[in-house]
């Protein structure tokens, strides 16, 4: 292929060891040798990829695991427009800033539907195993440059803004990565073994509803735990899902999974560990409430659980 998904890695690699940089020569930052730290080790993990040894990738981790806990990633300094010039510039745009934004799903769905086939001689223009992120990537390209000609700014400007962003929503943005590592764990460790020993030892799995409930809300529990639903899946599907609705109930493979997950979305609604919905826009937004996404979303999360428990077991048997 020509357009390789690692590309796209290093490129964020890239930047992440540019924030690095800017961080480390910001010298009115309250701790800029930490954070720069923690965003050079990111940054690492990203440039480094494969060849990064499975020792020093956990040991990265620690290590930024413990400057986030001991408060070692803050907000720096940033030259920001007055708040009139901004006011001033958005009106001269008015709705032209939505062109960068709409472009990176036209330019994904483009690449992903009508371009998935194209060759130059054998090679597939796009990775044919990473279809969607690679043309995700372009998307975001194309969005750079629109906002560039659009702003009458330059590439660096945009690295900038990328770094604004980074410290608005500090080392919560790491925090999907690492909890999707920590479901690759448990299930490594025979977690699925441990929950499907306790569910029936403890519950009466006889009855379908109750089998149906123990899934659904089970996905529900591990995703605020974990703060991902497809670290809680095969934690439940192989606890509960496969072995009990499939192998006792002969459910329907797909729609236990596609209602599993339905649930464990549900979970994500009401956990902050799901820090890229709903603790990076609190970050963004500047709400005086940390948790106020999670209180607007958990109304909608209950019933949507219990309607989830209901659907799954009419459905499970078609």
């Amino acid at each position: 292929m020509i357009l390789a998904v690692d590309y796209f890695y290093l490129l964020v690699g890239v930047l992440l060891a540019a924030t690095a940089l800017f961080t480390l020569r910001d010298a009115d930052h309250p701790r800029r040798y930490s954070t720069a730290a923690f965003w050079a080790m990111y940054a690492a993990v990203y440039l480094l990829g494969d060849r990064t040894p499975p020792m020093a990738a956990g040991v990265i981790m620690i290590a930024m695991a413990l400057i986030a806990g001991f408060g070692g990633v803050r907000m720096g300094r940033h030259n920001a427009l007055p708040d009139q010039e901004r006011r001033s510039e958005a009106g001269r745009l008015g709705h032209k800033l939505l062109i960068p934004a709409l472009a990176i799903p036209f330019v994904t769905i483009l690449g992903s539907t009508l371009l998935k086939d194209v060759k130059i001689g054998e090679l597939f223009v796009f990775d044919p195993k990473n279809l969607t992120l690679v043309a995700l990537g372009c998307g975001a390209i194309v969005a750079l440059a629109l906002a560039c000609w659009l702003t009458r700014s330059t590439p660096v400007q945009g690295v900038r803004e990328f770094r604004r962003l980074l410290d608005a929503i500090g080392w919560a943005l790491v925090l999907p990565h690492m909890l999707a590592v920590l479901g690759l764990l448990f299930t490594e460790a025979g977690v699925s073994k441990a929950v499907a020993h306790i569910v029936t030892s403890y519950v009466n799995m006889d009855i379908r509803f109750v089998a149906v409930a123990v899934y659904c809300i089970g996905m529900a529990l591990f995703t605020i735990v974990m703060g991902n639903g497809f670290a809680a899946f095969p934690v439940m599907a192989g606890g509960v899902g496969i072995p009990v609705l499939v192998g006792m109930y002969h459910a329907n493979p797909a729609v236990m999974a596609a209602i599993g997950m339905f649930s464990a979305y549900c979970g994500t609604l009401m956990t902050p560990m799901a820090a890229t919905f709903n603790m990076v826009p609190v970050a963004l937004l500047e709400l005086p409430d940390r948790n106020a996404v999670i209180k607007a979303q958990t109304p909608t999360a209950l019933p949507l659980l219990v309607a989830n428990i209901f659907l799954l077991y009419f459905l499970m048997g078609r």
